[in-house]
């Protein structure tokens, strides 16, 4: 592709130059993409391709974090100031704790691979169908990769089987299928194999260092978290893993720092609550450690460290119930029947273990635009270029259109991933509703003030109505005893439409508040004693997130995120074999992820938040939260179970034995 050599970062680029496959001679990585062959058939392509002879001049290589941690250099990544005097304090604590914990490196393996399917149309223009969580990002990286006006390329996601972040930014078929679609001046499909899924981006495997000074009574006087997390040699991948650490609880005196070692390696992509799923494992993991030492409750010592303010920002909450999941949480699982001592509870044969971990997850908005179009017979039709990756985005947008336009819900349709659509923001990072959502109230809600137009200028009876005064309820307008047809309004205009889009932004009033989501995780695990098998048989999520739009979604939201931590917790592990610098179990046969017979029983409670600052819906997001604080809360749970304090991640039973 080294013909074209124009910009190829997107909305999602690391610090670096972005990886350009084909652009050169030069293997990065192993794995890397060095060849595309193209045919009529799929077998032909594959025959094809295994005629294909490289010769290689070979290079050392280097994909071993562990053993190049002496490398580590500063992340660009601004991380909050150091606050008060860290060393100073953690010398004079009464007790401390200075603990390790390590983690791998992990893939998204979503159900659906990655695809491209590039449409060459009569004219030249593209229409392209792409797993991704950004329509409009697709589109802005091929107008910038080949020069192409963004009106010759649509880019089409309707459905997405799955992505966890794996789709923020194109993937490398996406220019391949393009390039060679350009080049043939025919329609091209490029579909990666499972085993290809597992070449390109992933979490990083990071080495984090947590200190903690306490005072007799459990109030944390230091707090320091240093993390090393691994990245590529072309782009410097920095991900938001100590932050955590410096806002969850109270303490005057911080430091957080997080360093990059380059590897041969393709970097690293953002996943699943990207830095707080790994953060709050070295962070939670270490204040049970510290309780442990104080012999006291985990509860306790978290309520005791409770902050009303986020400590990095030195701003109040706009809502904060993380106090209301510690005891719900609790009381719904049975805590107070807890026997603290390692190893006293048992069933049958059977360790059992009770563990728990707080969450937290940044809640944001983006500015986003959305379309609402009021047709003749009574439909309304609201459209955003977001994308639904398998969260509901579809169902919830058309909730939230429904409720603030006044029409049943039947009568609505929700229009999503599609390039040409109003602009939307990356799906990713839990802030599609309170952003996409957001900008979708404000033009149904400018829908209504437009029908109340028209009326006005129909019926002299509405000529001094207020938007206050008029009300909207299933597809009618109501004044008094008055009705009017919203369909008829709309079908009395020449074009039969009333239509209006709408730009939405956060609310000024945001920047003088903190905005979070809070959990609180309890588990209960289940350890054989002789063979170290490790069941988890009980979790209870206690989540406060503002608003729920839409309970049955969310739920489903949080138990995803419960089953992916049990994976982070105890099973996935991308193993690499460093003498070819790849990873050896690149198949879900041997990349291991929980099934069925792994989830025992899961229940999750949404504690209730009002939120009047955070966005015009009061809501905050779930797609994050869920997964954040289980895997620290089962490796309490296994402490508690069996004694042994497990720093290295995932927790298989041979390190049990």
């Amino acid at each position: 592709m080294a013909s074209y050599d124009e910009n190829y970062e997107d909305a999602d680029s690391a610090d670096g130059s972005p990886f350009r496959p084909l652009y050169n001679d030069n293997v990065l990585y192993s794995g890397q993409p060095l060849a595309l062959v193209v045919a009529d058939t799929l077998e032909l392509a594959r025959h094809a391709g295994s005629l294909v002879r490289i010769e290689y001049e070979q290079a050392a290589h280097q994909t071993d974090l562990q053993a190049m941690l002496d490398t580590a250099y500063d992340a660009p990544a601004e991380l909050p100031p150091a606050r008060g005097n860290f060393e100073g304090e953690l010398a004079s604590s009464a007790l401390s704790v200075d603990v390790t914990y390590s983690t791998p490196s992990e893939y998204h393996n979503p159900m659906e691979p990655h695809a491209s399917t590039v449409l060459y149309q009569a004219d030249g223009s593209l229409q392209i169908h792409d797993k991704t969580q950004g329509t409009q990002n697709c589109q802005d990286y091929l107008h910038k990769v080949f020069g192409l006006e963004k009106d010759k390329i649509r880019v089409l996601a309707a459905f997405v089987g799955g992505a966890f972040g794996s789709g923020l930014r194109p993937q490398y078929q996406l220019p391949l299928a393009v390039m060679a679609a350009l080049h043939l001046k025919r329609s091209v499909r490029l579909t990666l194999t499972r085993q290809q899924m597992f070449t390109f981006g992933y979490r990083p495997r990071t080495v984090q260092r947590l200190r903690l000074g306490a005072a007799a009574n459990g109030r944390l006087l230091a707090v320091g978290h240093e993390a090393i997390g691994q990245t590529s040699r072309f782009e410097d991948f920095s991900e938001h893993v100590v932050e955590w650490s410096g806002m969850l609880y109270h303490c005057d005196n911080v430091q957080l720092t997080y360093k990059l070692v380059p590897l041969d390696v393709f970097t690293p992509l953002d996943m699943r609550a990207p830095g707080a799923a790994l953060g709050m494992i070295g962070l939670e993991c270490a204040m049970d450690e510290l309780a442990c030492s104080l012999a006291v409750d985990p509860v306790r010592l978290r309520l005791t460290n409770y902050a009303e303010r986020n400590g990095n920002e030195d701003k109040p909450y706009s809502s904060k119930e993380l106090r209301e999941c510690y005891a719900q949480g609790a009381k719904r699982f049975g805590w107070e029947r807890r026997n603290p001592e390692p190893r006293s509870m048992r069933q049958g044969r059977q360790l059992v273990g009770w563990g728990m971990a707080g969450g937290v997850w940044e809640a944001m908005q983006m500015k986003a635009s959305a379309k609402a179009r009021l047709e003749a017979d009574g439909t309304l039709v609201v459209s955003s270029a977001t994308t639904d990756i398998g969260t509901g985005t579809y169902t919830v947008m058309t909730q939230i259109a429904a409720e603030s336009a006044g029409i049943d819900v039947e009568n609505v349709t929700f229009l999503l991933g599609d390039s040409s659509l109003p602009t939307a923001p990356l799906q990713g990072g839990s802030f599609t509703v309170s952003s996409v959502g957001t900008a979708v109230q404000q033009a149904c809600q400018a829908l209504q003030r437009q029908v109340l137009e028209v009326a006005k200028g129909l019926h002299p009876q509405f000529a001094s109505v207020t938007p206050d005064e008029a009300r909207f309820e299933s597809g009618k307008l109501y004044l008094g005893d008055q009705v009017l047809s919203m369909a008829e309004l709309a079908a009395s205009q020449a074009s039969g439409v009333i239509e209006v889009q709408v730009d939405a932004e956060p609310d000024k009033k945001r920047e003088a508040y903190a905005a979070a989501t809070h959990s609180a995780v309890f588990v209960e695990v289940l350890v054989d004693e002789d063979l170290g098998t490790i069941k988890v048989s009980r979790v209870v999520s206690a989540v406060a997130a503002g608003r729920v739009v839409n309970p049955k979604m969310a739920r489903s939201q949080i138990l995803g995120g419960v089953v992916w931590g049990m994976g982070m917790a105890l099973q996935e592990e991308a193993l690499l074999d460093h003498t070819l610098g790849r990873p050896m179990n690149h198949s879900l046969a041997e990349y291991h992820v929980p099934v069925n017979a792994d989830i025992g029983d899961i229940d999750v409670l949404f504690v209730e938040e009002h939120d009047e600052i955070v966005n015009a819906l009061g809501s905050k997001g779930v797609g994050e939260i869920g997964i954040v604080g289980v895997p620290a809360a089962i490796a309490n749970a296994i402490y508690h179970a069996t004694g042994k304090r497990i720093r290295e991640f995932p927790i298989t039973l041979d390190k049990l034995l």
